[in-house]
């Protein structure tokens, strides 16, 4: 039965996404099976991530939820999806009451005996569930329940995207397939862990206590004795919502002092503690009129690794530091980066986004440059997310969009370094460096001894005349490949043609038509060796300048 429900949201699914997979197939080929390159524009892309919306509003919960994590991942989408895809976070009807109610009795009894009180008119709705505000022994509370008879119909949708997978990834580059396998093993964990509100849970209450002695960030308590695995009763917080910056403005609430905390409360989760709030979306985020923040919501949250905490450490200083290969090194040892990306490129894209974070503008004619240098090799980009990282860049993403909206100038990397500064980590860097430094000074000083000898042995085999050097060429790009082949058919192609018109001209029509067209064949292969690949134009998007002029506009 199961299995069953499974083929009819297969077909349903490919019912919804087959306009846009055949665009896409057209955007390879122009007639799908021969031609060039469509060009698509900027308004192509937006047209097609409303169609893309509405195909996930369509199918449900899951693909809402699906929609709501590809819009936090710009590896995988384009920035036009990015930007309507954000529109799911905030826009999700709530179940039917009735429905709700069977869930809440079923798992805690009569909602008349174990509530003082229950408003029945849901106050948020979530794809997987929805919040309803309640009193339990006099205090108000907010009551999550999840939506019904949700695990099955999960179940079949992942399904269905695990059998369509293989098929996708065998029309995107490399690095893109990476990503989005990542993207389906993630999606299929953090689903399931939403759904258990029991983990929900034990992770609010780790958290909220590893928070108790800061009066700027405020969570919710739990009422164990009124939740399950499928209910979930939290002390009710108010508060007016982050992003709602006028109202935040009416209460005379510090934005910039807002924006710092919530980038200090990531970066303590993530660095010191190791569990963290992995969805900080407007929506899970409030702030109180003495500027507390409160976190709702952790049913996405996550933990970090000694070795991930470690790496993000040196990738803060380093950016703190300004130190681009410092930043690139971190970045490699996290997996984000391929040890065989071009450092002279990634080193010009990271001062880039140094600077867009400091918030500074950027020189537009810089921006051009950089796009230029990568856009021929753009499917082969190489800045990946690895399944134990992704969590975490989706809240780093998150986060800096949140903070861009209390404050436009708000300086990332100083309040980075400052937190790292009253750690203890940027002095500990500094000590390491220390001993590095001194451990590669003695090293120096016994290279210094032993170099002499072998030098004036080297000097000795050469007046023997007994020295020998190899060299080795190594051609990772195939130009000498490239430059064989050329040759090869330049010299066929010559000789092809006064062949072709010696044999038309002794009245062998045929075995001219053969010749001419072998010939031709070796023409348009000389011809395509010639012609530059072409990439994907891309054009710069998404800095902070870029939102600031938008604002304007």
């Amino acid at each position: 039965m199961a299995l069953l429900r499974s083929y009819r949201r297969f077909v349903a699914v490919v019912w919804q996404f087959l306009p846009l997979l055949w665009g896409y197939l057209r955007d390879r080929r122009r007639y799908v099976l021969f031609g060039g390159r469509r060009r698509v524009t900027p308004e192509m892309r937006v047209a097609r991530a409303r169609r893309l919306l509405d195909s996930l509003l369509t199918l449900g919960p899951t693909f809402i939820k699906l929609g709501q994590l590809l819009s936090t991942r710009p590896d995988v989408l384009p920035p036009e999806y990015v930007e309507v895809l954000a529109d799911l976070q905030d826009r999700v009807p709530p179940a039917n009451w009735e429905d709700a109610r069977v869930v809440l009795e079923d798992e805690l009894g009569d909602v008349d005996e174990r509530f003082d009180d229950f408003e029945t008119d849901a106050i948020s709705g979530a794809s997987l569930g929805q919040v309803y505000r309640a009193k339990v022994d006099g205090d108000e509370v907010a009551v999550k329940v999840r939506r019904p008879d949700i695990e099955d119909l999960v179940n079949a949708d992942l399904r269905v995207i695990r059998w369509t997978l293989p098929v996708i990834v065998r029309f995107v580059g490399e690095s893109r397939a990476f990503s989005l396998r990542n993207l389906a093993d993630e999606f299929a964990k953090t689903i399931r862990e939403e759904m258990d509100y029991g983990r929900e849970a034990e992770m609010l209450t780790e958290i909220r206590g590893n928070f108790a002695d800061d009066p700027k960030v405020v969570i919710p308590e739990v009422y164990d004795t009124h939740s399950s695995s499928r209910v979930l009763t939290m002390e009710y917080i108010p508060g007016t919502k982050i992003s709602d910056v006028e109202e935040l403005d009416r209460r005379d609430v510090d934005r910039s002092q807002v924006a710092e905390t919530v980038e200090r409360a990531y970066l303590q989760m993530i660095i010191e503690d190791g569990v963290f709030h992995a969805d900080p979306h407007p929506g899970n985020l409030a702030v109180r009129d003495d500027g507390a923040v409160v976190f709702y919501d952790f049913g996405m949250s996550g933990r970090v690794d000694a070795f991930v905490q470690e790496k993000i450490v040196d990738f803060y200083i380093a950016v703190a530091n300004q130190d681009i290969d410092a930043i690139l090194d971190a970045l490699i040892e996290m997996g984000t980066l391929s040890p065989e990306a071009d450092r002279a490129t990634m080193a010009d894209v990271m001062e880039l986004a140094i600077q867009d974070a400091r918030g500074e503008d950027i020189e537009t004619y810089r921006v051009q440059q950089i796009v230029g240098k990568v856009e021929d090799t753009i499917y082969e980009f190489p800045l990946r997310l690895p399944s134990n990282l992704a969590l975490v860049l989706r809240v780093a993403t998150v986060v800096e969009g949140v903070c861009v909206t209390l404050d436009s100038d708000f300086d990332f990397i100083t309040v980075a370094t400052e937190y790292l500064t009253e750690q203890g980590y940027r002095e500990e860097s500094i000590r390491q460096y220390a001993e590095e430094t001194a451990d590669q000074f003695q090293r120096s000083a016994q290279s210094a001894v032993r170099v002499p000898p072998k030098l004036e042995s080297a000097l000795d085999r050469v007046e023997r005349e007994d020295l020998h050097v190899r060299a080795d060429i190594e051609d990772g790009d195939g130009v000498i490949d490239r430059l064989a082949r050329r040759v090869v058919l330049g010299l066929v192609f010559a000789t092809s043609v006064p062949t072709t018109a010696l044999l038309y001209t002794e009245a062998d029509l045929l075995a001219a038509g053969v010749m001419g067209a072998f010939t031709f064949a070796v023409g348009a292969g000389l011809y395509r060796s010639f012609r530059k690949r072409s990439g994907m134009r891309a054009a710069p998007q998404f800095t902070r300048q870029n939102l600031r002029d938008r604002r304007n506009d």
